[in-house]
């Protein structure tokens, strides 16, 4: 018996989001899986031309207004083609992100409807750089300076766990433009900048050393180091995802953080569609593997084991889609997100474990997927905030600090 897929129940189920996903799942099987097998195991960059093909289907401008050329659409149909395309491999459903309008919210407004464009278009594909050697979860502790010089920032630091700053378009950096006052958040003063660049290339000023990675492979990741680059006045941002405000000294990192519940949606979405081949695959597999003269699939505790995985992936999925909803209903949903980001990857850190366990001596091998799940999954507990600073924002918002 082959593993069905699963469907879009009501009330989410509309004939246009059917139709977006399965035509994102067809992508995924027929075009994406093929790659993953073939260069994730070398350590891989996935090919352009699979984003020139993932661009053809304006997935890079699902979240963008129609007006500026995008689908017009939601959170919930953006998280609906990344959970398809990360059960195929993370890193694919990893790249939408770094569409949606990102490294668009220039100070001016002309030139911020032209990138609009070209993100709708996938032609404007960027890298987020926040993190820094010492300031990962605690973002308000970036040290990267921006001096203003006339009518350019001049950045100066060190950035780390910058994905896809290589093949990007542009970088956006967050850097410090000043110093807390008394009083003030240790986060006041934060703006994020835009670093435009040419692909496959750096500017002048930006070192660049890869990290070598155990997994999340389809791209390169770099740790940056910035010595003087220059940045226009007017690639200033007032806010990474159209909602921050244009004082350099307020809207940027609040902007961040705002981008941030979409973003812990985004990795609950891609954790299930990991999951969701890993028990996909351990379900063939107990069909396949004969022990004792019968296939495993027939004892009791590898059946039991099979089905509370497939419905801890069930459950997940269910609340990505309640906090995606929230989110395009305008709600904040902080402690939704944050909620779903912890659960949904624990749980996808659980079930690829098992499927491994369920794989025996063939899991832990590289012939089979599952050991690409299970160090793909391992990462969606740490990145867009760590599980552990997933519980303080639940628990801040249950108990008040004294």
């Amino acid at each position: 018996m082959a593993p069905e897929p699963p469907v879009l129940p009501s009330p989410w189920a509309t004939e246009a989001r059917v139709a977006l996903m399965e035509d994102a799942r067809t992508f995924a099987r027929d075009v994406v899986l093929p790659i993953a097998d073939r260069l994730d195991p070398q350590k891989g960059e996935m090919p352009r031309e699979l984003i020139d093909q993932m661009a053809s289907k304006g997935w890079f401008g699902l979240t963008i207004p129609a007006e500026h050329g995008g689908m017009g659409l939601g959170v919930f149909e953006y998280c609906l083609v990344s959970e398809e395309l990360s059960r195929a491999w993370l890193s694919v459903g990893s790249i939408l992100a770094r569409g949606q309008g990102l490294g668009t919210q220039t100070i001016d407004d002309e030139r911020r409807r032209a990138l609009l464009a070209r993100s709708a278009r996938g032609e404007w594909i960027g890298s987020i750089s926040l993190s820094e050697p010492t300031a990962g979860s605690d973002l308000a502790g970036v040290q990267t300076r921006a001096v203003r010089d006339g009518d350019h920032w001049v950045l100066t630091g060190t950035k780390r766990w910058a994905g896809f700053a290589q093949g990007a378009d542009f970088i956006e950096v967050l850097a410090r433009v000043r110093d807390p006052n008394d009083g003030e958040p240790r986060s006041a003063g934060l703006e994020p900048f835009l670093v435009v660049k040419e692909r496959g290339s750096f500017p002048e000023g930006i070192t660049a050393k890869v990290i070598d990675k155990i997994g999340y492979h389809g791209f390169l990741t770099f740790e940056l180091a910035l010595d003087a680059v220059r940045v226009p006045e007017n690639d200033r941002l007032t806010g990474l995802y159209g909602d921050g405000g244009s004082d350099a000294d307020s809207g940027g990192f609040a902007s961040v953080q705002r981008g941030l519940n979409i973003a812990r949606v985004h990795t609950a979405a891609r954790a299930v569609g990991v999951a969701r081949a890993a028990v996909e695959d351990a379900q063939a597999y107990l069909q396949e593997r004969e022990q004792f003269g019968r296939a495993i699939g027939d004892f009791q505790a590898l059946r039991f084991a099979l089905a509370d995985m497939a419905a801890e992936v069930a459950q997940a999925r269910a609340f990505w889609r309640q906090a995606a909803h929230l989110l395009d209903q305008g709600e904040p949903a902080e402690s939704e997100t944050a909620m779903v980001k912890l659960l949904a990857t624990e749980m996808a850190v659980k079930v690829t474990n098992q499927a491994m366990q369920l794989h025996g001596g063939n899991g832990y091998t590289t012939e089979r997927r599952v050991e690409r799940y299970w160090r793909d999954a391992r990462l969606t507990t740490i990145f867009e905030g760590t599980s552990e600073i997933q519980r303080r924002i639940i628990s801040d918002r249950m108990l008040p600090r004294p």
